[in-house]
């Protein structure tokens, strides 16, 4: 691909997120273009496109014959078979679902021998850049609490299996607290901010958190404090929801700013 080429960009997933994405595709983002969308509903795609955009609507296996760079946004459960055919084409994968990475590391081995990449963005978490610099020297602890309204959690594997009821709760309760690994699996819709972070700092199995269930809130708030022996720093983030009260807005807003970079003549931040 030359540089004066767009790079042509697919979406997997056709949610909040998928919307928002195409959306600011087809507004225009320079040097890319929404070149198709996997869905099994082309009807319901096409009832909800932005007016004039005419991406193609393909199963996900055919996503990589459309698009050298493709963007997950769909369910933690089915990762693996929009990553596969996409790393096995040599594609560059986006990832959201980044929990679900921990479970499947054979995708980033995947990535390497046939020349693709996965990227994860960041999301609702801010100051990654600063966690990525302090793992250049040694970190000694990462811990994250995270606070949702109740509807943001409301069927998590975790709370199923423990019988944990915040449906109706009046006050805040901690529903989780332990490894970032462990979250990932008890919460997959809900901690990939957590992942991203274990893995820009110490890995899954030494970032801890806290997940709490607060119904006197409206925002998903998260704060970070990272002890290393270049900077002792904290971080505190208020995401508003978006229509899926499980992810903020700002986690389509970080795609689009990260696909915005991937072809900027100049980029800001690690």
């Amino acid at each position: 691909m030359t540089s004066g080429q767009r790079l042509r960009v697919g979406i997997a997933g056709y949610g909040a997120i998928g919307r928002s994405l195409a959306a600011a595709l087809h507004a225009g983002i320079p040097g890319l273009a929404l070149a198709a969308i996997a869905s099994r509903d082309e009807a319901r795609v096409r009832a909800s496109l932005p007016a004039g955009a005419a991406p193609a609507i393909v199963p996900v296996a055919d996503l990589p014959r459309h698009a050298e760079l493709i963007v997950e946004c769909a369910p933690a459960a089915v990762l693996v078979s929009i990553a596969v055919p996409a790393l096995e084409a040599g594609r560059v994968l986006v990832v959201l679902s980044c929990g679900a990475l921990l479970d499947n590391e054979h995708l980033i081995g995947l990535a390497k021998e046939h020349g693709g990449r996965i990227l994860v963005p960041t999301g609702a978490l801010l100051g990654l850049d600063a966690v990525l610099a302090a793992a250049e020297g040694k970190i000694a602890s990462v811990q994250m609490t995270s606070r949702k309204p109740p509807a943001g959690l409301l069927g998590a594997p975790y709370l199923v299996e423990h019988a944990i009821d915040i449906a109706s709760i009046t006050e805040p309760m901690r529903v989780f607290e332990g490894s970032a690994r462990e979250a990932a699996r008890g919460f997959p819709a809900n901690v990939n901010v957590a992942v991203a972070l274990s893995l820009a700092g110490i890995g899954p199995d030494r970032t801890r958190i806290a997940i709490w269930a607060d119904p006197t809130i409206k925002r998903n708030t998260h704060l970070i404090e990272v002890e290393s022996d270049a900077a002792r720093f904290s971080m505190r983030i208020e995401g508003v929801p978006s229509e899926n009260p499980r992810t903020g807005k700002i986690t389509a807003q970080s795609v689009v700013a990260l696909l915005r970079k991937l072809r900027a003549p100049l980029a800001v931040g690690t």
